[in-house]
């Protein structure tokens, strides 16, 4: 992603000011709808979840764009995993941890790893995330248009 380092220290923006009733406080978890590794990653997170609060959104799709508007620094590029909350928006490393706290154990404890600072989520994770980013398409190719998800979880995700 050029031009900004959105390093993972803290959210990419704050919540906009005053009352915003459009159902998109969150949790949401903004994903690239094309990416095989993203959508094993999303119904891997679908099957490891400790409650069905999070709901799902591509990048591409008009929920990201609404939730740009709210949050500006949210990045067009789709080369990165976005989580969304009342409290900001968290990118990479740092939306997967906070993804964690809606998951089972063991998977739940990484939830508390995202107090570690930006700089030590950007030397470690966000390095190995990126890495698997560049390279996602060739070794996942894209994502199969027929998901296998219950009705109860086809509701969860958004356009």
């Amino acid at each position: 992603m050029a031009g900004i380092d959105l390093a993972s220290a803290g959210p990419v923006a704050g919540p906009v000011t005053g009352p915003v009733d459009d159902g998109l406080d969150g949790p949401i978890v903004l994903y690239d709808g094309d990416c095989g590794f993203c959508a094993r990653s999303v119904r891997w997170i679908l099957a490891h979840e400790r409650d069905p609060a999070i709901r799902f959104a591509p990048l591409q799709g008009a929920t990201a764009a609404r939730l740009r508007q709210r949050y500006p620094r949210i990045p067009a590029a789709i080369d990165s995993v976005v989580y969304v909350s009342a409290g900001g928006a968290y990118l990479r490393s740092k939306a997967m941890l906070h993804v964690a706290g809606h998951l089972r154990a063991p998977w739940r404890w990484g939830h508390a790893l995202r107090w570690l600072p930006g700089f030590v989520l950007a030397l470690g994770f966000d390095l190995g995330y990126r890495v698997i980013a560049k390279v996602r398409y060739r070794i996942w190719g894209r994502a199969d248009a027929c998901q296998l998800v219950s009705p109860e979880q086809r509701s969860r995700f958004l356009p």
